[in-house]
């Protein structure tokens, strides 16, 4: 189950990260703010699950 999270996280970081480009390359401020935040979004989830796997070793 964590690795299905991780990949969550990380297929949500390159969503976020596609986004951002998307939205610098066409111009547009707020698609490119939002794949700010589902990146970072994905960040901090992996981060979390990172976290998680220390402490359960």
């Amino acid at each position: 189950m964590a690795g299905n999270k991780k990949a969550k996280a990380k297929a949500e970081q390159a969503k976020g990260k596609v986004k951002e480009t998307a939205g610098r390359a066409v111009g547009n401020e707020r698609m490119e703010a939002e794949g700010r935040m589902e990146a970072a979004r994905g960040d901090a989830r992996q981060a979390k699950e990172k976290t998680k796997d220390v402490f359960k070793h």
